[in-house]
């Protein structure tokens, strides 16, 4: 296809460390690998207003401030991002506008796409439910915050042509919850040669890896339990890569189970050492709860590492029980416990499941999400110029 002028929004952008920001990323960037002249527009990491190029693709910040719930995280007024937002179209003039949010900057971001005409895609990361950590919400009001929270997804993101989610299941909640009935999914993609060149560097001991934020609904201490419920003479050290607003309860839990000199608390952690926490481990788990598609997931089978993972969300799309790994019911400590020691204690069991969460990554690569994304830019594209020879 010709080169096109690409507006993403985003609400976190690295050097934000999560997910979505990593998606915003390599979308933009695999995008200007390709030839195409691509602008992100997302808060600033530092508050005031910015612009630059890294990696061949132009960074817009909106001027933010810090969220005092979250400590790193930066937000956006509402009255700042559109107006940036509108200015920034009529200074650039995409041919098509991508938003990964809904909240303010994508709000703003929608906004202003819709109003001047530009052709938009949307894509969602988020579960409303998330934000409930950080939100001064009476418990009795959460039931009613969450309807009114997806519905307000879905106004903003129905004035989008196409919208997509990582994973069907993400793509259910969109039409069950937000009543986004034509959504499909498009898995975030990873580039996953780059993991499975990695060559596994084995520890004294077995390690069990998790990489994410350190919040509630990751339900970490669940691992931490079971990683202290292993039978005796189990072999094992428990390696936790991230922070987040729970690290000190879940250090103090460690350390209230008697295992703190066995479980390593690694903070956040730089794109190379996270390879090789990566290459060092042996299992990776997952106990989260909300996860659209975990690209931590999907980096750890690039690198052959056998996964347990919540029989949650959309995680039973990447884990299929007795092949790669094992899925176990939240809050089930015991057969998680069990599961982690089977693959503690087997070898062999690792190399194969390992094996096969390779063969399943492959369905993932960011390059056929790219294509993806090219085709949906075309096909809107198409029908927009169709549209305007009629009207002429």
């Amino acid at each position: 296809m010709k080169p096109l002028r690409i507006l993403i929004g985003a609400e976190t952008y690295p050097p934000d460390v999560n997910g979505a920001a990593r998606f915003a990323e390599r979308l933009a960037t695999g995008l200007s690998g390709r030839g195409h002249e691509v602008h992100v527009l997302a808060p600033s990491p530092t508050g005031p207003a910015m612009r630059e190029v890294r990696d061949g693709v132009t960074v817009h910040g909106v001027r933010s401030h810090s969220y005092y719930q979250h400590e790193g995280f930066q937000v956006c007024m509402p009255w700042q991002a559109f107006p940036v937002a509108t200015a920034l179209m009529a200074e650039i003039e995409p041919d098509v506008v991508h938003t990964n949010a809904h909240m303010v900057v994508g709000r703003g971001v929608v906004r202003a796409a819709h109003r001047s005409g530009y052709p938009l895609v949307a894509t969602n990361h988020l579960m409303p439910e998330n934000l409930l950590g950080y939100a001064p919400i009476p418990r009795f009001l959460r039931r009613i915050y969450n309807e009114l929270a997806w519905r307000d997804l879905g106004r903003v993101f129905g004035k989008a042509a196409v919208v997509t989610a990582p994973t069907p299941r993400a793509v259910e909640l969109l039409v069950r919850r937000a009543g986004l009935v034509d959504a499909f999914p498009v898995s975030c993609g990873i580039d996953a040669d780059r993991y499975r060149a990695l060559p596994h560097v084995p520890g004294d001991v077995p390690t069990v890896l998790f990489v994410g934020r350190l919040d509630q609904e990751k339900r970490v201490d669940e691992l931490i339990r079971a990683f202290a419920a292993l039978p005796a003479g189990v072999p094992g050290r428990l390696e936790i890569v991230g922070d987040g607003a729970r690290r000190e309860d879940w250090g103090a839990l460690a350390d209230g189970l008697g295992i703190a000199e066995r479980v390593t608390f690694r903070g956040f952690v730089s794109e190379d050492e996270l390879l090789a926490a990566y290459a060092g481990a042996d299992v990776f788990c997952m106990p989260g709860v909300a996860e659209l598609q975990s690209l931590v997931t999907l980096e750890s089978m690039a690198a052959g590492l056998p996964v347990v993972a919540a029989d949650a969300m959309a995680l039973p799309h990447l884990v299929r029980p007795g092949r790669n790994g094992w899925l176990y019911t939240p809050g089930d400590v015991a057969d998680l416990s069990t599961r982690l020691a089977a693959l503690l204690t087997d070898p062999a069991l690792r190399r194969r499941m390992g094996a096969v969460s390779r063969e399943i990554v492959a369905e993932h690569a960011i390059a056929a999400t790219l294509d993806t994304f090219e085709g949906i830019y075309e096909k809107i594209l198409g029908r927009d110029e169709l549209a305007m020879r009629r009207a002429a």
